[in-house]
């Protein structure tokens, strides 16, 4: 069987992604992963992250071709793929440990943008990761000119889509009860962005953390 929608993209940031989360995860708990695509992160990652159940979903339109690929290639610690639309309450999982989601913010409007946060506040038990992967922009500026040249021709294909800025977007973290914990710079103009659910206790006392590098 060949790989149903693969994506190139996939297949270059999913190593270096691995690298950077890798000391950052859990040995063992639940993974939930929202937008997963063709299923390809969920292979590589799932396969050297064993100690983690991987729950891949996306959009029901989304599922056969993903279902297929995990089907065929996936190890024993990835689920079946689910639906979700991250607007549709409930969501089909109800708890887990890390929360991790790639170039999808760009994709999504944002409004979906709130609601997978949002959700992420929800579902993350207490001391969780949420592990966002994608482009940003920092104080409205891009991070590259190919960056501001991607943006445009999103929305022009949508003018619903579009880089998000940073700013924005921790702060409806910062409002689900998780802390910026690392933003990482990773290859071709991209960030590895890192929150951990605060215990309720620790939401009054948290500080506002800034964005890059960290």
């Amino acid at each position: 069987m060949i790989w149903l929608n693969y994506s190139e993209a996939c297949a270059r940031n999913q190593a270096v992604i691995l690298q950077q989360l890798a000391p950052l995860l859990p040995s063992t708990g639940s993974l939930l992963e929202i937008g997963s695509g063709s299923g390809q992160h969920a292979v590589h990652l799932g396969a050297a992250l064993s100690g983690l159940r991987w729950q891949p979903t996306d959009l029901p339109a989304n599922l056969p071709a993903l279902s297929a690929n995990l089907l065929h290639f996936g190890s024993d610690n990835i689920s079946p793929p689910l639906a979700l639309d991250v607007t549709a309450e409930p969501w089909p999982v109800t708890a887990a440990n890390v929360i991790y989601s790639a170039n999808t913010l760009h994709i999504m409007g944002w409004p979906q943008t709130v609601a997978l946060l949002q959700g992420a506040g929800r579902l993350l038990t207490p001391g969780g990761l949420l592990c966002i992967y994608g482009p940003f922009r920092y104080q409205g500026q891009y991070t590259s000119a190919s960056n501001a040249e991607f943006d445009r021709w999103l929305q022009q294909r949508d003018p619903r889509s579009g880089i998000r800025d940073f700013e924005a977007v921790n702060e409806q973290a910062l409002a689900q009860g998780l802390e910026l914990e690392r933003d990482i710079s990773m290859p071709a103009n991209n960030q590895l962005l890192v929150w951990r659910k605060l215990a309720q206790e620790q939401v009054g006392s948290r500080k506002v953390k800034g964005g890059r590098g960290k």
